[in-house]
């Protein structure tokens, strides 16, 4: 949400796959993992950890010295084409530079850096099957491991390095595009990289979702991924774990728990080469203050605000034309309901398949310059952005200027959207919006129906609407 371009931003040059590479999908993943934890072959949940950590899944200070120093890299295994090998050796050597080129697509259309899953999930295993791995080491002073090996040293490190500039926005995001959600090669980020992109951000959060679940009930590998992404468990039809990631890691950290976490984090890593000397000059108010800065921002980008799918995820055609921009802070947003397409959409797919139908009506049958929403409510827990924040709409006619107009996808007359979908305007979009300073702390909230002869956004989400903050 927060990380917006003006339209003409140039992309940034591509994460490529080297030639000859399979899909960069979760998919894959998930299918490589099951291959080398097959008891029948001999593997075993620390197999893979084993294998991915000797690729360099945990090379920072601080990860090493939670999980400890990584084994020696072994030969190719055996149950692995040498595609497979060749993808996995891309897709788990740590690049600071690039911390994204770790990235997959996962089916609920995020992307995921595979990083601290995996030490996530390490720390799970080792905690919830006492006796079967050496004990995680106690760290002076003590920090949690799973917070450590997923979001704290990296949180920590990267603000520390920023601090005297705009922090949260020179070490989050941006978000970025596939050149193809069916065969995902090529990763663009949408500006200039900084150290936790998003998908570093959505793998620290499945990591620790993920590894808190194993400490509690260790499950194999392969079961526990395919469950949570929707991995040919036929959930490809409904919405996937995953998309919760930001709500479930919300209830996992709670309040302040994130901050302590990166404080302590800092305090371990200055007794740590090479970050002693990162360290040296930095007193201790001074580490708290980025500590609270850090967790702050990471907070209000990944937790408190919902996350909004780029048009180029879900396959928009371009604006027909120059397109007329909108002076922010607006003042009203204008709550709608598709209609057409009639029935929510719960994933992915079928959510980019709404929106593209969408554009076409608009452009092709009313000769519109583009999809008329600002963004769009997918009942798979995602927003779509249709013109975004810059942009004038065709939503809502004599007012598109005014304010921003946000489409729930379904026929709402007699029905309400799932809870979750509701709360991700209600409680997330448009508090969001507020903080960034996209619409006016004192906006105003309508129906389509009182700017316009409809019925839209339908009886039953009217009277929902009517309950929310800001409606008049």
């Amino acid at each position: 949400l927060c990380d917006s371009l003006a339209p003409t931003a140039p992309p940034f040059p591509p994460i490529s796959a080297p030639p000859g590479l399979p899909p960069r999908h979760m998919d894959l993943v998930v299918h490589i993992v099951d291959a080398l934890e097959s008891p029948s072959q001999g593997g075993s949940p620390s197999t893979v950890l084993a294998l991915v950590r000797a690729l360099g899944v945990c090379s920072t200070p601080g990860c090493r010295a939670v999980l400890g120093e990584p084994p020696d890299i072994p030969q190719a295994p055996p149950e692995l084409s040498p595609e497979q090998w060749q993808l996995l050796t891309e897709l788990l050597r740590h690049n600071p530079a690039a911390p994204e080129r770790g990235a997959v697509l996962a089916p609920d259309g995020s992307t995921v850096a595979l990083g601290p899953v995996l030490a996530g999930i390490e720390v799970g295993l080792r905690r919830g099957s006492e006796g079967s791995w050496d004990p995680l080491p106690t760290l002076q002073p003590p920090v949690d491991p799973l917070y450590a090996v997923t979001i704290a040293e990296a949180l920590g490190t990267s603000f520390l390095l920023a601090r005297g500039g705009d922090g949260d926005q020179t070490t989050l995001g941006p978000g970025g595009c596939w050149d193809d959600v069916e065969d995902p090669q090529n990763y663009t980020l949408m500006s200039p990289p900084t150290p936790i992109p998003d998908a570093v951000a959505n793998g620290a959060m499945d990591g620790m979702v993920l590894g808190a679940h194993l400490a509690r009930e260790p499950t194999p590998l392969s079961e526990l991924l395919r469950g949570y992404y929707g991995t040919g468990n036929g959930s490809e039809t409904g919405r996937h774990p995953s998309s919760y990631r930001r709500r479930n890691f919300r209830v996992l950290v709670g309040p302040g728990r994130l901050e302590e976490e990166v404080m302590a984090m800092l305090e371990v890593l200055r007794d740590l080469p090479p970050t002693r000397e990162l360290l040296e000059d930095v007193g201790v108010d001074e580490v708290a203050a980025v500590a609270h800065r850090a967790s702050r921002a990471f907070t209000e980008r990944y937790v408190e605000c919902p996350d909004i799918m780029p048009r180029c995820m879900w396959g928009a055609r371009p604006y027909w034309g120059t397109p007329s921009l909108l002076t922010l802070p607006l003042g009203s947003v204008y709550i709608h309901h598709t209609l057409e397409p009639s029935t929510p959409c719960r994933n992915f797919h079928a959510c980019a398949r709404a929106m593209r139908h969408m554009q076409r009506f608009h452009q092709d049958t009313r000769g519109w310059d583009d999809i008329g929403y600002s963004f769009v409510v997918g009942s798979d827990g995602y927003l779509y952005q249709g013109r975004g924040w810059h942009w004038v709409g065709a939503h809502t006619k004599g007012y598109n200027t005014k304010g921003f107009g946000v489409g729930y996808v379904g026929d709402f007359s007699a029905t309400l959207p799932d809870p979750d979908t509701l709360a991700l305007v209600r409680d997330e979009l448009l508090p969001c919006a507020v903080r960034s300073g996209r619409i006016l702390w004192n906006y105003t909230l309508h129906g389509h129906r009182q700017l316009g002869h409809t019925d839209c956004p339908g009886n039953a989400l009217f009277q929902e609407i009517q309950t929310w903050p800001g409606f008049q």
